[in-house]
């Protein structure tokens, strides 16, 4: 009898040690992810302390990047980030003033743009990271039929040196030209190898396409200057690049700043503002395909 008894106290005081080690250990789990959870707050809080009270001032053209950016402005609001965005009609000043730094960053070019501008102009400006991708289209004036276009028709295209090649290569996508092998970024229409249509290619200004369609038979139009004018890039256009082409990617339009700036944490804010989830929504919900995240 006194062995039971003795048996059922030592069991009874090994449950009760195990339970106290238990609740302990669970206890001491919990405390470390409550501190966890705290040096992550902490680390947050110091952060947007860092970072409130900065003043981002962004170049940008008017549609669609200023109006993306206009969402990523409430975004880095929560930060305390304040976001100017200042809109240029042209795509030479947004480089020269993000250059000199009387704006911290812009917001309207893709890469090889940059790269060409760089190159040209003796500018040292880098990307921080791709934002979206605007396909090209052809768009009609005097004409609408790319099927059974005139001989001797007229197309416009942009003048600067990516943005007529691309151009140029749209159209050979549609068969009206062939460019010459190699050309690459930097074709011309001294590159193209076979016209038989004996088109007229007429090198314009890329703002001022969309006002000079009707004065010709067809146009190649940069995606926001067309959307600036009020074409409709799923209605209006007879034809457009790709969105799943490697186009999507060579030509995807990037935050941009001078070199040495692409790890400042306001920078880096922004970067992260501009590729969220509500940016990508409103993408998505806004330009119906004219504009197409790629983050």
């Amino acid at each position: 009898m006194k062995k039971l008894i003795s048996a059922t106290l030592a069991a009874t005081l090994a449950l009760s040690l195990a339970a106290c080690g238990s609740s302990a250990s669970s206890t001491e789990a919990a405390s470390t992810e409550s501190t966890a959870a705290s040096s992550e707050a902490a680390e947050s809080t110091a952060e947007t302390s860092e970072l409130a009270g900065t003043t981002l001032k962004v170049a940008a053209s008017p549609t669609p990047h200023a109006e993306i950016l206009n969402v990523a402005k409430d975004i880095l609001a929560e930060q305390g980030i304040t976001l100017e965005v200042v809109e240029f009609s042209d795509y030479v000043q947004p480089n020269l003033v993000t250059e000199s730094g009387e704006v911290d960053a812009n917001y309207f070019q893709h890469t090889p743009y940059l790269e060409s501008f760089n190159e040209e102009n003796g500018t040292h400006l880098v990307s921080v990271g791709a934002i979206h991708y605007e396909p090209f289209g052809i768009y009609p004036g005097k004409s609408n039929d790319l099927a059974n276009i005139a001989d001797g028709a007229t197309i416009a295209v942009p003048n600067d040196t990516t943005n007529e090649a691309r151009a140029l290569q749209l159209l050979a996508a549609q068969g009206l030209i062939t460019v010459r092998d190699g050309a690459g970024l930097t074709a011309t229409v001294n590159d193209i190898t076979e016209n038989p249509h004996n088109l007229q290619i007429e090198e314009i200004e890329a703002a001022q396409l969309p006002r000079t369609v009707q004065d010709v038979d067809f146009a190649v139009i940069n995606g926001n200057y067309a959307m600036e004018a009020g074409f409709s890039v799923g209605k209006d256009a007879l034809a457009t690049e790709d969105a799943s082409s490697e186009a999507a990617q060579t030509y995807a339009n990037v935050l941009v700043v001078k070199e040495g700036n692409e790890n400042n944490p306001a920078i880096q804010a922004l970067l992260k503002a501009l590729q969220s989830d509500e940016v990508k929504n409103y993408i998505d919900q806004t330009y119906d395909g004219a504009v197409v995240a790629i983050f």
